[in-house]
Parts: C-alpha cells; structure tokens; sequence
C-alpha cells in the first residue's frame, strides 16, 4: 500500500481515501489513496469534467493556486488532521 497522499505527499494515516483521477463518471477505473480532506478539497474546487481534463497530471492540479494554498497549509499538520472543507 502506498504511503503518501497522492494530492499533498504526506504520509498517509489510518483513514485513506481512493480518489479517481479521472472519474468513475469519465470512464476512470485507476484510483490513487488519498487522505479523506484532500478529496474532499479537490472535488470542492474541481467538476468532474476539469478533473477528467486533468487525468493523473497531479503536477498540474498542484499549480493551480487554489491547491497549492490547501497544500500550504496543510503540509506540517498530522497525517489524521480533519477540518470542515468550505
């Protein structure tokens, strides 16, 4: 099993996700673990339709500003950390 969060690369806690980078809905089947906040962050910012365009490209969701001030934050916090996704 994977260690690191697919979305931030860090490492991963007891709860994991499987998040698809390109969705269900888009004809995706790959999945990649990811912590339960980081999934919800990047359905929060992203339709599926801009995921699908972003395929497994994870370099590019992370230049997104967007992301990348989510990553920021959340880069010294506990594996396990939950807050509320606005």
């Amino acid at each position: 099993m994977a260690k690191a969060c697919w979305l931030c690369s860090r490492p991963l806690g007891r709860r994991v996700e499987w998040h698809h980078p390109i969705p269900k809905s888009r004809g995706g089947r790959d999945t990649v673990p990811i912590h339960p906040i980081c999934h919800r962050t990047l359905h929060k910012t992203f339709s599926n339709a801009e995921l699908a365009a972003f395929g497994d490209a994870v370099g590019s969701i992370r230049a997104d500003p967007r992301i990348g001030r989510f990553i920021a934050w959340i880069a010294n916090k506990e594996p396990d950390f939950h807050a509320t996704t606005r």
